[in-house]
């Protein structure tokens, strides 16, 4: 290090600056974006009948495009060290909020739902002459 560390906010993200975390970076970027790409693709197929656990993974997944996709523009293209930490931060920080803040109560209103059914299902189950018309009922409607 021969500059003050607020200065290197300022110089380009590249390899002769930043020799130790250029190669790293790229390279977990794009791991990164197959992983998720891969994770997509296999939690939406297990989870199609359930419209907001695909919901969160879209959103996870076109956040991480743009976070992961915009590192690799920002190292290929040489943006400013302060530009390509603001894109990582706000794109990981956006990921945490959207799995650990934004979906959790939506997914606990959810289990309720489901679980409300699967009781009412049962107890409908349960008595099937509840669901059998009797034949004095059919006579009563003609």
């Amino acid at each position: 290090m021969t500059l003050p560390p607020w200065e290197y906010l300022f110089i380009p993200f590249s390899n002769t600056n930043f020799p130790d975390l250029y190669f790293p970076l790229l390279a977990a970027s794009i791991v990164l974006l197959l992983v998720l790409l891969v994770l997509y693709n296999v939690r939406t197929r297990a989870l199609h009948r359930h419209r907001l656990y695909t919901d969160m993974w879209e959103w996870l997944l076109w956040t991480g495009i743009i976070t992961f996709g915009m590192l690799i523009v920002g190292a290929t293209f040489l943006f400013e060290s302060e530009v390509v930490l603001v894109i990582l931060l706000g794109g990981l920080g956006t990921m945490i909020w959207v799995r650990f803040w934004r979906y959790p109560p939506l997914f606990a209103a959810y289990e309720q739902q489901l679980a409300r059914q699967r009781y009412l299902s049962r107890a409908k189950a349960a008595r099937p002459e509840a669901t059998i018309r009797s034949r004095t009922s059919r006579r009563k409607r003609r």
